[in-house]
């Protein structure tokens, strides 16, 4: 699984006005966590240009892949090429900020590509592609459409899934209104398969 990990220090900033920065460094830092033990029993590869990240992924056990300057779009498609090169054939890239996040190996059992949009059905929380599709990252506002669409130019069977744990990203303040916040900024971590149960997935066929 490949994770993006933002400089916790500079993550989260439009939570300014609820937290301040070594509130929001933590809350970046311990969503991570869940999420790393979410893809359990995945091996997981976070990218990452920041050193501080960097430690502690590899305290983390995770593989690490340097991207500097890349990006969100580049470092993604450098940890995908990254496993790939290993023989990898399908991988999922989940966003670091998902406090609900629990077991995220089921992503990775789709031949073609899975989407879990989050709770506004705009963001690609979660993505699972195979490695070998040259299936083009477009991270941003609106990418929930635009990953659906470079599935359909690929000609790959979609699959989109609604899940309330993964839709559940955190950006703004209302957002830190998820079930156990309090607990989380009290640094308890979450368990996976504590949360929320996910829905069935729904294929759908790109044409």
């Amino acid at each position: 699984m490949i994770v993006p990990v933002k400089a916790f220090s500079a993550a989260k900033v439009r939570l300014a006005g609820a937290l301040d920065p070594g509130e929001r460094a933590a809350l970046a830092r311990h969503m991570a966590e869940i999420v790393l033990l979410a893809a359990a029993p995945l091996p997981v590869v976070v990218v990452c240009d920041d050193d501080e990240v960097r430690s502690w992924a590899e305290r983390s056990g995770a593989r690490v892949v340097w991207c500097p300057g890349r990006g969100l779009n580049g470092a993604v498609a450098d940890g995908v090429a990254a496993v790939a090169a290993d023989g990898v054939e399908r991988a999922v890239v989940a966003h670091a900020d998902l406090p609900l996040a629990t077991r995220l190996e089921w992503v990775a059992d789709f031949p073609g590509v899975t989407l879990v949009p989050d709770r506004r059905l705009d963001g690609s929380n979660v993505v699972g592609v195979p490695t070998g599709a040259g299936f083009a990252f477009s991270y941003g506002a609106g990418s929930f459409d635009r990953h659906r669409a470079e599935a359909a130019r690929l000609g790959l069977a979609a699959r989109l899934v609604r899940d309330a744990a993964l839709a559940w990203d955190v950006d703004l303040p209302a957002d830190l209104a998820f079930p156990g916040a309090a607990g989380l900024a009290a640094g308890d971590r979450a368990v996976p398969g504590d949360a929320v149960d996910r829905a069935e997935p729904v294929a759908q066929r790109s044409s």
